[in-house]
């Protein structure tokens, strides 16, 4: 963190502790007839060490001027939940003399509610500061093209993030016109130290190719003169795609080309966890109906009552994915899609397909690991050769396990790939959801499974 950071996150830690201090003073005046005694004061430092060892744990007082706000503010009601939490269990498994369960049921309403209160109200006016130039950092940016438009398109759709852009910074050879109106220029590379020395600027946004390397070397030497910090802004992501994150290694710079959340391992333990808790427990609810609906399969056409054809998995790796037969011959090929009112499908068959019932099996697929509750759909071979010459980075896919639902189901695009939108689509909303998943887009999804509108729209 740096100064300014460091200032406020000290700030919110006094201003907590201060916090803590009079919700805790309060609930005792209020509860206790005694007055303040040891173990008052006992009780008051195991409250503070529990607080402590939460917010340490969340890194509450890990403050970045230039973040989201609202994520400080989520973070601070995630440790409120976590210390009511604690104190409850504290409550109701040890024993303590009654006014002391009050205090410690005063305090755990009382600090939270005010905490969360303060945090907002503060957070608000360094917001406010911060829009209109009171709190955050001045920069310069010079450039070139689609990069430096990237970057003040960004400062001027963000100016919650604190940046101050004060001027363009032209230089010579550059091969197009730099997208900033004339009166946003300071100077060239000649006159940006006159500027540095005469005017606060605390930092400098290069964001030119790296082949400008006499041009940015130049800017290094002359931000070094005047104190002022540069930040370089790399042309990698036309290439690679915005999903990349620098990360360090050793004294080395790398560049991971497919950053996505699920590669945090917290994130994919949780949902290895839920896939395999909610697929035991939907295994074990719908048995009977399974076997209900094996029976009416074997009733309405010869033939086995599973269909368990060959799907491509995580890794590229093949996999036999289990559904219910709802039709009454298919192709030895695999090749021949299903039609509207096409004519194989059974009478139970078309009533499971329109629900999609002939689905569940898979759960079978998801306690067994290779599938997810949600995740990209599978697709059969010939079809993922299809997708991978006709839709870029389609094959991204592959990175994590398909799902029994996606956010490309319940978003209208199951069925038929025949055209380029539909494939199209198809992979953007696959996509869309590996860059952003997280628990509750998932809890999200399988809601629209069950009673979305667009799911079961282009079923046959």
């Amino acid at each position: 963190m740096n100064n300014a950071n460091k200032i406020v996150a000290g700030f919110f830690f006094i201003w907590d502790t201060v916090i803590l201090g009079i919700t805790f003073l309060v609930s005792l005046y209020i509860f206790k007839d005694t007055g303040v005694q040891g173990l008052d004061w006992a009780l008051f430092l195991g409250l503070v060490s529990i607080w402590f060892v939460i917010v340490k744990w969340r890194k509450l007082y890990f403050f970045d001027l230039n973040g989201d706000f609202s994520k400080r503010i989520l973070n601070y009601l995630k440790s409120s939940a976590i210390l009511v939490v604690v104190l409850g269990l504290v409550y109701l498994l040890f024993t303590f003399p009654p006014t002391f369960r009050k205090v410690v049921l005063s305090f755990s309403i009382g600090f939270p509610l005010i905490g969360i209160v303060t945090n907002f109200v503060i957070l608000s006016i360094i917001n406010r500061l911060k829009n209109n130039g009171g709190v955050g950092k001045n920069v310069l940016v010079t450039g070139q093209g689609e990069m430096v438009g990237r970057v003040n398109s960004y400062f001027k759709e963000n100016p919650n993030k604190g940046y101050q852009v004060k001027g363009m910074v032209k230089y010579q050879n550059a091969p197009e016109p730099q997208l900033a109106g004339e009166e946003s220029y300071i100077g060239d590379l000649d006159t940006m130290g006159d500027y540095l020395k005469e005017n606060p600027v605390d930092e400098v946004i290069v964001a030119m190719p790296i082949q400008y390397s006499e041009e940015i070397k130049r800017i290094l030497t002359t931000a070094d003169y005047y104190g002022t910090r540069v930040r370089f802004v790399p042309d990698y992501q036309n290439l690679l795609g915005e999903e990349c994150k620098v990360v360090r290694q050793g004294n080395m710079d790398m560049i991971n080309v497919r950053q996505m959340p699920l590669d945090d391992k917290l994130s994919f333990f949780i949902k290895e966890c839920f896939d395999w808790c909610f697929s035991s427990l939907i295994l074990l609810m719908l048995s009977p109906l399974f076997f209900v609906i094996v029976l009416l399969i074997k009733l309405d056409s010869p033939g086995p009552a599973f269909y368990c054809p060959v799907r491509i998995g995580k890794g590229g790796k093949p996999f036999r994915v289990f559904k219910f037969r709802t039709m009454k011959e298919n192709d030895n090929t695999g090749k021949a899609s299903t039609v509207e009112n096409d004519p194989r499908i059974t009478k139970v068959g078309k009533f499971l397909r329109k629900y999609s019932i002939d689905e569940l099996p898979q759960f079978a697929n998801v306690f067994m690991g290779d599938m997810s509750v949600v995740g990209p759909r599978p697709h059969r071979s010939y079809l993922n050769e299809e997708f991978q010459r006709s839709v870029d980075k389609a094959m991204v896919r592959h990175y994590f396990k398909p799902g029994v639902t996606g956010w490309a189901q319940v978003s209208g695009w199951r069925g038929p790939t025949e055209t380029a939108e539909q494939k199209e689509q198809r992979i953007a909303h696959d996509l869309w959801y590996l860059k952003n998943w997280s628990m509750k887009l998932d809890i999200k999804i399988i809601y629209l499974t069950i009673f979305g509108r667009k799911t079961h729209g282009t079923a046959f």
